[in-house]
């Protein structure tokens, strides 16, 4: 009913995390799976993960902000599987500090990857999909590009930009049949979150409505979802996966 079986599914920052549990819920829907992180083991590791589930997949190392490599990641996925339907633009890093200490090595270093990136790998891939005239690229972004957050002005900066992006490219290739959307996360259990104390977990839930962290595959389930059949006809919207916390 997706319509996802054989699609090229390409994952950036997809050697662990939420990349990962992206890249495992195309797979389990039939798809070929690039994927891809700069982590060389975590990419071999989840690689081994997807064949021994009978998966096609193959590992890709790239670094997102160097265009080069986003460039090379785009024409590997070609060259071995003769298309490339899907680009999710999952990449990305935080330097959290408040402004007045934050470096410019911390604004620039997540800068690079979280909206560079983004631009890097999308560059390369709507060259590929407009002469195929299909194809859909999904931004992770974030409810924080949406909201703001105090100790994140480079990580809400980024994804606020991923926002701007989404819709403009949404509209520059709508004519070639290229769909642009963004899935803005909330709070996720994560390893990340995981190592959060107690007490602040608790109210950070408590902002929430729906009372609990999302988890990864809520993320998936919204990526297979822009990606699919069924979203045909959805460009250049952002899709807010946040237990209801930003209305």
């Amino acid at each position: 009913m997706l319509g996802l079986k054989d699609k090229v599914v390409i994952v950036t920052g997809s050697g662990r995390g939420i990349g990962k549990s992206v890249a495992l819920k195309f797979a389990q829907m039939g798809a070929k799976i690039v994927i891809s992180d700069i982590n060389e083991n975590d990419v071999n590791q989840s690689v081994a993960d997807m064949k021994a589930q009978g998966v096609e997949a193959i590992g890709i190392k790239a670094n997102v902000s160097v265009s080069a490599d986003c460039e090379a990641l785009l024409e590997k996925a070609k060259e071995t599987f003769g298309k490339v339907d899907v680009l999710i633009n999952n990449a990305g890093i935080t330097r959290d500090n408040l402004i007045i200490r934050m470096t410019e090595d911390e604004w620039d270093a997540v800068i690079a990857v979280n909206l560079k990136g983004v631009f890097n790998c999308s560059k390369a891939a709507v060259k590929i999909m407009m002469k195929q005239k299909f194809g859909s690229i999904i931004n992770i972004a974030s409810v924080v590009g949406i909201m703001g957050n105090p100790g994140q002005a480079n990580y809400s900066a980024s994804k606020g930009g991923v926002i701007a992006f989404t819709k403009t490219l949404a509209k520059e290739y709508a004519g070639r049949n290229v769909r642009v959307n963004a899935i803005a996360p909330g709070f996720i259990d994560t390893a990340m979150t995981q190592a959060i104390p107690e007490n602040e977990k608790k109210a950070m839930i408590s902002m929430i409505p729906l009372k609990r962290l999302g988890l990864p595959d809520d993320i998936a389930n919204a990526a297979a979802f822009l990606a699919s059949d069924l979203a045909t006809y959805i460009t250049g919207q952002v899709l807010v996966v946040d237990g209801g916390m930003v209305m």
